[in-house]
């Protein structure tokens, strides 16, 4: 037999070196394949198996131990009834100030965004022109009164004359007339004096209400108008202010029941988040008409305001008080679930297990639900955790609630009402 050649050789030694890297990684997932079947031999009961009553074990492997949950107390509360609406904060009052007579502006005397009183200063147009004016009106108004005079006192001569029968009598009657005429003359004098006195008066402009002033719209020594439209600043009425706000028509009948009643109705004002309480007021008036598109009524509220918590055209949410339900049960709104039957709660069970139940909700306030059926005072239900349930699932109470009727004299800040 002849032997190998050199070349052969070289070429088989090659071909083995190619191989053993995968003969290598072969035998690692080999290997790494039984460790991985020998950690997965895990007893019933731990991790996702089932545990020795057969029922699969809870998340990270809890097996039968209890589910942690957060429960709460179902007791009795005052509930308001409560009307939810959007609105719009709207000063009480508000007015643009405008310029009555034209001529340079001198001095704006007011602050921007600082409250100003009524009939206090804002701004003094040149007065000047004005002050001539009026002079030149009183002087008019002397000239013609000493014309009156001198011919009132020709009268009464005239008068004695005639008398005596020693004037004619048209002579008479034309001097009356005359004083008649110059009365007349004085009397428009007078008037133009008048007029001159508001014209020197316009240019002092003043506050015709308390309130918030904005920003100014001119700088002094520019040239102001009556005519013109933008006019000096706006001055906002914040205290007392009011919101406008519209409900549903069905609900006019309780409100107007109510208000013929004499009843004051309260309204509070909340943040656009439902998170704070800004004021609390009562209902001012009802619109005279219903709006057909919407089916709804618009409604004013009134509110102190004293703190500014309200500002114009703020956006609100409005809680309008109807009624209160006296001691009815009541149910954390945390606890209720909804469902394809309804509303429904998980009440904790003598065994330490919950159960859905269903339950009959009546109007909510805050984070408290009155309850018409399903649920009596006394009940467990879970507020925390309910996604970890169903029916026959045993928990255990962590950090335990207690309901309470929620505060209705809360200050700003308080829990949330109802919708």
């Amino acid at each position: 037999m002849s032997s190998p050649s050199p070349s052969s050789s070289s070429s088989l030694i090659q071909k083995k070196r190619r191989l053993w890297p995968w003969a290598v990684g072969l035998a690692l997932l080999a290997a790494g394949g039984w460790y991985a079947s020998q950690r997965g031999a895990a007893p019933e009961g731990e991790g996702g198996g089932k545990s020795a009553t057969g029922r699969p074990g809870g998340p990270g492997g809890r097996g039968d131990r209890p589910t942690p949950v957060s429960l709460a107390s179902v007791g009795t509360a005052d509930i308001r009834v409560q009307v939810p609406a959007i609105g719009t904060v709207v000063p009480r009052n508000q007015v643009t100030v405008r310029a009555r007579v034209d001529g340079p502006l001198l001095e704006v005397a007011f602050t921007e965004g600082k409250p100003v009183a009524a009939g206090e200063v804002l701004a003094r147009i040149d007065p000047e022109p004005f002050k001539a004016a009026l002079a030149q009106a009183r002087g008019q108004l002397a000239r013609d009164a000493a014309l009156l005079k001198n011919a009132q006192i020709d009268l009464d001569r005239y008068k004695g004359l005639l008398a005596q029968d020693s004037i004619a009598k048209q002579q008479v009657d034309t001097q009356a007339a005359l004083v008649q005429q110059y009365k007349g003359t004085v009397q428009a004098d007078e008037a133009a004096v008048r007029s001159a006195e508001l014209q020197l008066s316009y240019t002092t402009l003043r506050a015709p209400i308390a309130g918030r002033a904005g920003l100014r719209s001119v700088d002094p020594g520019n040239i102001v108008k009556a005519s013109d439209a933008t006019g000096l600043v706006t001055i906002a009425q914040q205290s007392p202010i009011t919101t406008v706000f519209a409900v549903p028509e069905d609900r006019l009948p309780a409100i107007m029941q109510r208000l013929r009643g004499g009843q004051a109705l309260r309204v509070e004002a909340w943040d656009r988040d439902m998170q704070t309480r800004l004021a609390e007021g009562r209902l001012l008036a009802v619109d005279s008409l219903i709006d057909s598109t919407t089916g709804t009524v618009k409604l004013k509220a009134e509110y102190a305001n004293r703190d500014g918590a309200l500002f114009p055209n703020q956006f609100v949410n409005v809680r309008l008080l109807l009624d209160t339900l006296a001691g009815v049960v009541a149910v954390p709104t945390a606890a209720v679930q909804q469902g394809a039957k309804g509303s429904h709660v998980y009440r904790l069970g003598a065994d330490g297990t919950v159960a859905a139940v269903p339950v009959k909700l009546g109007p909510v306030d805050g984070p408290l639900a009155a309850v018409e059926a399903g649920l009596a005072a006394g009940d467990k239900v879970v507020v925390d955790g309910l996604d970890k349930l169903k029916d026959g699932v045993k928990v255990e109470a962590i950090d335990p609630k207690a309901v309470d009727a929620p505060g209705r004299e809360s200050k700003r800040g308080a829990g949330r009402p109802g919708h």
